[in-house]
């Protein structure tokens, strides 16, 4: 579990599966998340799977992300396994209500910050959609670098990365 100012990140249960769905299904969410290709009950029952057997395993992982106010869930967020690769992405997610609010940079800072000082990671990616501008943005806020245009999760993304040296120096109080 993470927590931020805002924010409780416990990790994803199977508990949780008809809520992701309800949250991922619709279509300004799910348009880049790979669609209803990805993003349909039969595909997020098979993933829900992976991101709990991936925290099972490793410690760290993909959370639901509630407000710490009201304990309302507001969307998904963790460091994962980049797909086949050998990287560690932080990947974040929000129902669209909650969009434009500052949840998404609370998060992302978050789990690199978590990622480089509690887990000794020396290099956190992230990918977005390129039309997903608020998404590449935070990452560009919390001091990742676009590195160039990827294929991921079936779809080109925008592929970033930070090193612990560059986000420890960056954030030194």
């Amino acid at each position: 579990m993470l927590e931020t100012e805002r924010l409780i990140l416990k990790p994803i249960r199977q508990e949780d599966l008809s809520w992701l769905i309800e949250m991922r299904t619709p279509d300004p969410v799910n348009r880049y998340l790979g669609g209803r290709k990805m993003q349909n009950p039969e595909a997020l029952t098979r993933r829900i799977r992976d991101y709990i057997d991936w925290y099972e395993k490793n410690g760290f992982g993909v959370c639901v992300m509630e407000l710490r106010a009201t304990g309302e869930r507001i969307g998904t967020s963790g460091l994962q396994q980049l797909g086949d690769t050998p990287h560690v992405e932080v990947g974040y997610n929000l129902s669209e209500k909650y969009w434009r609010q500052g949840y998404g940079y609370e998060c992302c800072y978050g789990w690199l910050k978590h990622g480089f000082e509690t887990l000794g990671l020396e290099r956190i990616v992230a990918v977005a959609h390129p039309d997903n501008t608020g998404s590449w943005r935070i990452m560009e806020k919390c001091g990742m670098q676009f590195e160039g245009m990827e294929k991921h999760y079936e779809m080109d993304v925008k592929f970033y990365s930070i090193l612990k040296k560059q986000f420890l120096e960056r954030n030194a109080s």
